[in-house]
């Protein structure tokens, strides 16, 4: 784990927020690097696709795991894509900061940027944030279900069995398999 000291500003349905309001108040956050350069009109198709794979986040909130889009482009420009797809997942953007290159999704080539895809872990103990897992391009080929992506968090799915002792219980919640219900039945 590497502590995140950098104070990234993104922009998103409530306005302004910090890496930390991405976690909308639970202890892990999976971000998924959507390519969306501020120059583009609408966003990757093999993104598209992968966001489209994306069941009820209600399941990874349950075991304190938040799920968000991040893209480099402006916020106006990512609304008007998202409405035609008709996607509720949390979405921001990350337009003039170095969030994207910090985290090896935008690269330099020959002078100019290149998007790739990639899929970023942070964990947050209290006001402090740490990146714990990082993946690109094919490795988000095998992922899109709650489970594979508790598998890469750094509390995984929270089972009884799980080790270290104590995992189950870090967020003071029942164990994982205990939490699951139906979509519609969880508590807000």
């Amino acid at each position: 784990m590497v502590e995140v000291d950098a104070e990234y500003v993104f922009e998103g349905g409530d306005g302004k927020a910090t890496l930390l309001d991405l976690f909308e108040g639970r202890h892990q956050l999976v971000v998924h690097h959507f390519m969306f350069a501020p120059e583009w009109d609408t966003g990757c198709r093999s993104c598209s696709a992968f966001l489209d794979q994306i069941g009820h986040l209600a399941h990874l909130e349950a075991r304190g795991t938040t799920f968000a889009a991040v893209s480099r482009a402006s916020y106006p420009k990512i609304l008007p894509f998202k409405a035609r797809m008709g996607w509720t997942v949390p979405w921001y953007s990350s337009y003039g900061s170095d969030f994207n290159h910090d985290f090896e999704v935008t690269l330099e080539y020959e002078g100019e940027p290149v998007e790739r895809p990639g899929i970023n872990c942070f964990l947050r103990d209290h006001d402090r944030v740490f990146h714990t897992y990082s993946t690109y391009e094919r490795g988000l080929d095998g992922l899109g279900s709650t489970t594979s992506f508790l598998d890469l968090t750094a509390l995984g799915r929270q089972e009884e069995w799980e080790r270290p002792e104590g995992r189950a219980s870090a967020l003071g919640a029942p164990a994982g398999s205990e939490r699951i219900r139906y979509h519609d039945e969880y508590e807000e």
